[in-house]
């Protein structure tokens, strides 16, 4: 069943490679469970983004934290006496975010005004809601930007997502943010009966140059493929934006905490690069923090296999609670960060 699957993703030949891949790193992740924790987005602004994710999409704050220069250095390997990073953890639901603001960088890129979900460093959270008019609604008399026309209901030739609601929109950055609904049978059961208009988050997804990259690394940490779609049509069309937009979707799944999609566009493929010198003050950052069980023996396996380690060791909190203890902040195969800590 497992070959089944896999064939739907890709022609006989890879279809094979990849199921030695997901076999392989299955047996070496058995011990080594992991959940997404939360995602940290880079803001220029934070009381404006906080009052937007607060006051339109009815998040509450958990945390608020300012990390020194000696943390910043520690984690993000920046050397800026001057640099210093506020940031306030938000909920909705069971999920987290994070958003973070960078005091003193010399320079902060914006996301660029043409940016699309077939860029590699497309990253997105799909926010749960109940009824999707009515979340529309508050949205529309937020003025949100838009970036599906309006909400979508993807269509029955769509196998793994016919009947789902979706909508794509931008916070004040322009990062990417989707609305989902799920109809009865489709997505987690904790879904399905709520009262609350906002619920949480479902998943995370980020494009990718191809689903056995994307696969490679994340199977590598523990994490288990949990479904997969093909998504096309006008539909899908006037949801992201992408003219003629063909990908497939391949869900991913923890021990516990919120998914993770692997967005692979087979059509149009002119997707650009995660920019190589993405720093963490750019408004294209996004880090996914991801709870392991055996950090070293992940680290020492994704090491072998070549990824980018961006920094790692041991943070010095001095009493505090804002670091990781132990950490690994590095690249996937297509340029996004994750940071893993035990």
């Amino acid at each position: 069943m497992i070959f089944l699957f896999i064939r739907k993703l890709c022609n006989y030949r890879l279809a094979a490679c990849l199921l030695i891949i997901v076999l392989l790193f299955s047996c070496l992740s058995i011990t080594q469970a992991q959940q997404i924790e939360h995602v940290s987005i880079t803001v220029s602004n934070l009381e404006k983004s906080v009052s937007f994710y607060k006051e339109i999409l009815s998040f509450t704050e958990v945390s608020n934290q300012d990390k020194t220069k000696d943390e910043v250095q520690q984690l993000f390997r920046i050397i800026d006496p001057k640099l210093g990073v506020r940031s306030i953890k938000l909920k909705l639901g069971d999920e987290v975010i994070e958003l973070m603001e960078f005091i003193g960088a010399k320079e902060s890129r914006k996301i660029p005004t043409d940016s699309k979900s077939n860029d590699l460093w497309f990253q997105h959270i799909a926010i749960v809601v109940s009824d999707m008019d009515s979340a529309y609604s508050v949205l529309k008399k937020s003025k949100v930007i838009h970036v599906s026309a309006s909400p979508q209901t993807l269509p029955a030739y769509i196998n793994g997502a016919a009947g789902i609601k979706a909508f794509y929109f931008r916070d004040p950055d322009g990062h990417n943010l989707e609305l989902i609904n799920f109809p009865r049978g489709k997505g987690n059961r904790k879904w399905q009966g709520r009262s609350n208009l906002f619920l949480g988050i479902d998943h995370t997804a980020i494009t990718v140059s191809g689903t056995v990259t994307g696969l490679t690394f994340y199977t590598a940490i523990g994490f288990n493929v949990a479904g997969h779609s093909e998504n096309y049509g006008p539909e899908q069309e006037q949801l992201n934006q992408v003219l003629g937009a063909r990908l497939g979707i391949t869900g991913l799944r923890g021990t516990s905490g919120f998914g993770l999609e692997l967005l692979d566009y087979e059509v149009p493929q002119d997707g650009r690069e995660y920019p190589k010198d993405t720093r963490p003050s750019d408004l294209i950052y996004w880090h996914t923090s991801i709870k392991v069980r055996d950090l070293d023996k992940i680290g020492s396996q994704l090491g072998k296999l070549n990824y980018q380690i961006v920094c790692k060791g041991n943070i010095d909190t001095k009493g505090s609670k804002t670091f990781l203890e132990k950490f690994i902040l590095m690249r996937d195969g297509d340029g996004h960060f994750v940071l893993l800590s035990e």
